[in-house]
């Protein structure tokens, strides 16, 4: 086997959710696009049949599926960001032009894939008990829809 590659199939708009996230997320972008030629395919005409992508490297597939496919919240995409600029940025661009915002760090886009946009620094604070508060963190973190380092930080330095 030489890969294990996600695939996102979208009811309609696949082509526009990749351009978004190639948009977003750094060291992106869009390989090939096939599209339905209509007729006899059940999907309409210019439909995404398969596309292939990259975010931060990592290879995807996509594809328009129909009026049958919708995502859950039990398959998201995760974001892990170096700055609080970057976290803000990726969290505008996703949870605007209908997405919406949800608690500790979640989002849902506008095509409704669940995405988590964390800070790399959490990971780090919730394994790291000897230096700092993990409880506090995630006290702090609960509280936050869009998460804010600072604050984590400085939930992670209470004793």
């Amino acid at each position: 086997m030489n890969a294990v590659t996600p695939s996102l199939t979208f009811k309609d708009r696949a082509e526009e959710a990749i351009k978004l996230y190639t948009s977003v997320i750094k060291n992106s972008k869009i390989g090939s696009i096939m599209r339905s030629e209509g007729g006899a395919n059940p999907l309409p005409k210019g439909s995404v049949l398969h596309a292939s992508f990259q975010l931060d490297g990592r290879e995807f597939t996509a594809m328009d599926g129909g009026p049958s496919f919708s995502f859950s919240e039990g398959f998201s995409m995760v974001a892990t960001c170096d700055t609080q600029e970057e976290l803000d940025h990726i969290w505008k661009r996703l949870s605007s032009d209908g997405g919406e915002e949800g608690r500790c760090g979640w989002l849902k886009d506008p095509f409704g894939v669940s995405w988590q946009v964390i800070p790399r620094a959490l990971g780090e604070m919730m394994t790291h008990p000897e230096s700092g508060n993990p409880g506090k963190v995630m006290e702090a973190l609960l509280k936050m829809d869009k998460i804010d380092i600072a604050t984590l930080k400085q939930a992670y330095q209470q004793k």
